[in-house]
């Protein structure tokens, strides 16, 4: 294919890539008010709780679209993901060997579904971390959530939490490429354990330890998880050269 054909590729890939994500965003507008609705339960539950003075509010008229706009986006993004990885993949797997195109398949299929099990973790934990956080509002004073930044950092949660469960997939990855071995996974779980609370305490926005080994725990499982499939493959490879060896 000349160069020519490469664009033409491209935009055929880009234009079903949008469409996907603009259908998404229509979805996305009709469940804005059951998202917004979840994300502002903690609060009203803290406030009858303890009788604080804990409420959302939008600093302009036009606040309120321009914020279900922007999750209604994120939302449609987020949905159809695997539509657009896909045509993303389609894209570049002409340019790749077999072997490498094994590996990327291998790649997005654990991938996809490891980054929404960690949204859905931070998705169940964000309650929590409301509470804890609205807990330290001094008595007698009120507590009033620009909506734009209170959402943007429920996002924020959703997406760090998201990016660290692929860590694992990117280190098995790197394992099948041949540019790290599974003695070095294994050898390096010190920093697995640093690495893994720091991840755990800049995506838990709170001083509650529970809220951090809720992440650290699945973070190291997978994380050892990766270092067996690399050993794993490693000792098949070997038994696969001492056969055609002998």
């Amino acid at each position: 294919m000349n160069f020519g054909g490469h664009l033409k590729e491209l935009r055929n890939r880009l234009a079903w890539s949008a469409l996907f994500i603009a259908v998404g965003t229509i979805a996305g507008w009709f469940f804005f008010d059951p998202v917004f609705d979840t994300l502002q339960a903690p609060i009203i539950a803290v406030s009858k709780e303890r009788g604080l003075n804990a409420t959302i509010n939008f600093s302009t008229v036009g606040g309120a679209f321009d914020l279900r706009i922007q999750v209604s986006i994120f939302l449609g993004v987020l949905v159809s993901s695997p539509f657009w990885l896909f045509h993303l993949w389609r894209f570049i797997t002409p340019a790749l060997k077999q072997r490498e195109r094994r590996y990327t398949v291998g790649f997005l299929v654990s991938a996809i579904p490891l980054f929404f099990t960690g949204c859905w973790l931070a998705w169940i934990s964000f309650p929590a971390f409301v509470r804890t956080l609205l807990s330290l509002t001094p008595a007698g004073s009120a507590n009033l959530i620009n909506a734009n930044e209170y959402v943007l950092f429920a996002l924020r949660i959703l997406l760090v939490f998201g990016v660290a469960f692929l860590i694992p997939v990117v280190l098995v990855l790197l394992n099948f490429m041949g540019i790290i071995e599974a003695q070095n996974i294994f050898g390096s779980w010190r920093w697995a354990i640093v690495l893994s609370s720091i991840i755990a305490a800049l995506a838990t926005p709170t001083v509650d330890p529970t809220s951090m080994f809720l992440l650290m725990i699945p973070l190291l499982a997978l994380y050892f998880l990766a270092g067996a499939i690399a050993k794993l493959r490693e000792r098949t490879l070997r038994k696969t050269r001492l056969s055609s060896d002998q």
